[in-house]
């Protein structure tokens, strides 16, 4: 079946994050009392939820993990995006799938700093819908966000395309039944398909032949 929908995970996909990442969770450690992240704590933060990743780096101090969360209510989020690096070619891959009447979500564990992201980049032209970590009750990799997108657009799970740069991104796709495209990171594509500029996803969905997950 024509694939009708291509769902993107948000950081490692959309933008290069792990600068703006690493700022923000260097602020909510020092918040915390405690010093810098480490390379393998800023992994899990650019893949999970902000408060999973809270709670990731002060896992046995909850008198800590308290002073980083109200910390991360007076935040402002956005004075982090502009940290943010969007990915070549990524306004030009959107506008040409859109162009061919391909409908485009966001699929995201980015939490409160999602509607900072859209405004910063005017990135709401090139969606039809945007769901993050708050607006389902089980973040990826459960498929929720997905089954969300599936539902409201009206798709079939043979209809959509979902690409991701992470283990958990590609978890999702799975447990939700969809072809995922690695990103960048074509060691977790298993011999399936990968990518490693926008563009390509174009070539891919002009494919006469079926795409294979």
């Amino acid at each position: 079946m024509k694939i009708r929908c291509v769902i993107y995970d948000c950081d490692g996909v959309l933008f290069d994050s792990l600068d703006a990442n690493r700022r923000l969770y260097n602020h909510i450690c020092a918040s915390g009392g405690r010093g810098e992240l480490t390379d393998e704590e800023l992994h899990f933060c650019h893949m999970h939820t902000v408060f999973e990743s809270v709670h990731h780096l002060f896992p046995v101090d909850l008198e800590a993990e308290v002073r980083a969360l109200e910390f991360l209510k007076a935040v402002n989020l956005g004075d982090y995006v502009e940290f943010l690096k969007m990915e070549p070619h990524l306004l030009e891959t959107l506008a040409a799938l859109r162009g061919r009447g391909i409908r485009t979500a966001i699929s995201t564990n980015r939490t409160t700093s999602m509607p900072y992201v859209m405004k910063r980049f005017n990135l709401s032209p090139y969606f039809d819908m945007v769901v993050t970590a708050l607006d389902v009750t089980r973040p990826k990799p459960h498929e929720e966000s997905v089954e969300k997108i599936l539902a409201e657009l009206e798709l079939g799970r043979d209809e959509v395309v979902y690409i991701g740069d992470s283990e958990i991104d590609k978890k999702t796709a799975a447990a939700s039944g969809v072809t995922f495209i690695a990103y960048k990171n074509p060691a977790i594509a298993d011999g399936g398909l990968s990518m490693d500029d926008h563009l390509a996803v174009l070539s891919l969905l002009s494919d006469e032949r079926p795409l294979q997950s």
